[in-house]
């Protein structure tokens, strides 16, 4: 649908046949180098054995990702704003430096202290490049008249990002055996490399604050303000975006757990070594990344609202699942949850955007889809630390695939009362796009 991908000039061209512009093309190439390096985190298969080697608890470990979730969520909130003021090229570049930082506190202070302020600043970083790399992406291509390529670039941005961590996760423990913090020193060199990126983006994205009706100097507050009041005015005037926006928040929670709080736990409730959580990983990331290229290979009878929930269902029944079998049934539940997840995120991302208005501040927007995930992550964290603190991991697993299903029925009900109003609002905000990109009316 978005662009066919076929042999030679057919990958640079868009669904109608026309070729992208060389714009559109130095977009997409310098999104996937800035998302695969930025987003390059060479810690993560080990960071909860390397936390407790730093003599943190369990409670300590999950203690500091409940507040890294919150602090996500506080720093959402001016993030998005200063995106929509002085453009998401800016923000991308603060992040990318944030981030660079960030990675280095665990070498200089490997203790509680530098944990927590490691994962603040990570929270920062994130937060200043969650909404905007979004924004910049689509805004981009719809100025190149590419906007039918956005679901494919974003998940092809994805795909590459998870390869890259299926060639360097598997080196993770032989190189940490070499040199304690050789995880965290790569991951801030990655993190420098997408500095570069940012900076060699085009600079029309900027906005014009003159024509958003914003000012500068002391003014500058104010124009703030209203452009939260205009974002929050867009939600309220426009139910089905709010609704999108609750839907991706099972996906993104369950995810997001999982591949990040839970692996390791998982893995080592059911006795597979630590030696081996990294090959692990590696497949898990060779599905999701198999998966996030092809997100239109869902399109074709359901719609997309149903999808994502069909498939947040499905994560949920394979963290369930994973309860009942051995090693190898779960490492292969493992996978199937992050195939699913591959699908589910270009997916997401395309109803939100699609669903925000012509002139909305679309940034700002997609920050409060962030605030509203992470924060419903960091109760997860702080109840997954419960959990298994009190050894009832596998309590935990089920009681999340039943709250999911719980939320998405009653998020159904809803969505089946405002489909009329949504297909009307898809029509309005994205008049070129009918027939060319997902539709997000819901069927019958």
């Amino acid at each position: 649908m978005n662009g066919r991908i076929g042999r030679g000039r057919s990958r640079t061209r868009t669904r109608d046949g026309a070729p992208l512009s060389p714009g559109a093309r130095r977009i997409i190439r310098l999104n996937n180098g800035f998302q695969l390096l930025f987003n390059l985190l060479w810690w993560m298969p080990v960071f909860y054995e390397y936390q407790r080697q730093a003599g943190l608890t369990d409670g300590q470990i999950f203690g500091i990702q409940s507040i890294y979730y919150l602090a996500f969520c506080l720093f959402e909130i001016p993030t998005g704003l200063i995106a929509d003021r002085i453009g998401a090229r800016n923000c991308l570049r603060a992040g990318a430096v944030v981030m660079t930082a960030a990675n280095l506190v665990p070498v200089l202070t490997p203790n509680y202290s530098g944990f927590l302020a490691h994962f603040l600043l990570i929270a920062a970083g994130r937060s200043l490049t969650s909404g905007a790399a979004s924004a910049y992406l689509y805004d981009g291509l719809r100025a190149e008249g590419a906007s039918a390529h956005y679901l494919r670039a974003e998940g092809q941005a994805r795909a590459l990002g998870l390869a890259a961590k299926v060639l360097c996760w598997p080196l993770v423990g032989p190189l940490m055996d070499l040199a304690h913090p050789a995880p965290y020193v790569l991951s801030a060199v990655s993190a420098g490399g997408s500095v570069v990126c940012a900076v060699l983006l085009p600079r029309r994205n900027a906005p014009d604050c003159r024509a958003r009706g914003g000012r500068s100097g002391p003014h500058a507050a104010g124009t703030v303000r209203h452009e939260a009041a205009n974002a929050l005015r867009t939600v309220r005037a426009r139910p089905w975006l709010a609704l999108v926006m609750v839907q991706g928040v099972a996906l993104f929670t369950l995810a997001r757990i999982c591949q990040v709080n839970l692996f390791q736990p998982i893995l080592f409730a059911h006795a597979v070594p630590t030696s081996a959580h990294g090959a692990a990983l590696a497949a898990m990331t060779v599905a999701e990344a198999v998966a996030s290229a092809r997100p239109h290979w869902l399109t074709t009878r359901l719609s997309p609202v149903t999808w994502v929930s069909l498939l947040s269902l499905v994560m949920a029944a394979a963290l369930a699942g994973s309860t009942l079998g051995g090693p190898w049934t779960v490492v292969a539940l493992l996978c199937l949850f992050a195939a699913v997840t591959g699908f589910g995120y270009p997916l997401q991302r395309k109803l939100v955007n699609d669903a925000i208005p012509a002139g909305a501040p679309r940034a700002t927007l997609l920050s409060l889809e962030s605030i509203v995930d992470r924060a419903v992550c960091a109760l997860v964290a702080v109840a997954a630390g419960g959990y298994l603190s009190a050894g009832r991991l596998d309590d935990l697993l089920w009681h999340s695939a039943l709250a999911t299903a719980v939320l998405l029925a009653v998020l159904h009900l809803l969505l089946r009362r405002n489909r009329e109003v949504a297909h009307g609002h898809t029509l309005r905000a994205n008049p070129a796009q009918n027939g060319a990109t997902i539709r997000i009316e819901q069927r019958n």
